[in-house]
């Protein structure tokens, strides 16, 4: 087992959560008209980081199980849609246990400012951990383009896949018990296959075509400002009505 000394772990999460925590002032000033109370984001961003142990334990149960052939063969193929529905499930499940039910969710954009701070939460352990082997290395050069690219590429895939279902809240927000389920369970799939999608170019591109996948993400980052637009709107219409 490698020994992974103190200054090394400090630099891991540093780089792992400073850039994460950027995204998230960013993605704030979307709502700083109606701002959420600061101990809600705080709760919200350490609730995505305590999903990454049940993440990590869920997905290393699929690869034993996988390896010790209780699974099917073919399920192999598929693997990366099953840890992109691990992932979202879980970042899902959390924000409703411990953030969604509180009564400081009371507009449509709350929902959507809780999950992408879950999501940023989670992205910033989850990038720290990828930050320590080449840490642990030494070498700087590799840690730097490994944090380059999950600043610009998984960290933004997981916001982009959380605000989907912080989307799918928002506009279920005034529905009916029934719809909000229903709004919900798309918004999951739509998440999981997004998600599960970015996975296997990822994977499969191997090296090549990355920056054309980066590119997608970088457009669902757009239609998520305009999408912000919308749901503020929500909010609006409510105190017209």
């Amino acid at each position: 087992m490698v020994e992974i000394s103190g200054t090394t772990l400090f630099f891991a999460l540093l780089g792992g959560i400073l850039p994460a925590l950027l995204w998230l002032w960013f993605w704030l000033r979307e709502d700083k008209a109606r701002p959420e109370p600061r101990g809600m984001i705080f709760l919200s961003f350490v609730v995505g980081m305590l999903v990454i142990p049940f993440a990590i334990l869920l997905e290393k149960g699929v690869e034993i199980l996988l390896e010790k052939e209780v699974i099917h063969f073919y399920f192999s193929g598929t693997v990366w849609f099953v840890f992109a529905a691990i992932e979202e499930l879980l970042k899902y499940g959390a924000g409703y246990l411990f953030v969604l039910r509180r009564k400081s969710n009371d507009e449509p954009i709350d929902g959507l400012i809780y999950m992408i701070t879950i999501a940023l939460g989670f992205a910033a352990l989850e990038n720290a951990l990828f930050l320590l082997d080449p840490l642990i290395d030494g070498g700087i050069i590799q840690t730097i383009l490994t944090g380059n690219f999950r600043f610009l590429g998984a960290t933004l895939l997981h916001t982009l896949a959380s605000a989907v279902v912080g989307a799918s809240i928002a506009l279920g927000f005034y529905k009916t018990p029934g719809l909000k389920k229903l709004y919900v369970s798309i918004g999951l799939v739509l998440a999981i296959v997004l998600h599960a999608t970015f996975n296997f170019f990822i994977i499969n591109s191997n090296g090549e075509k990355l920056l054309l996948v980066f590119f997608f993400v970088w457009v669902g980052i757009i239609a998520l400002i305009l999408l912000f637009e919308k749901v503020k709107k929500l909010y609006n219409r409510d105190l017209i009505e």
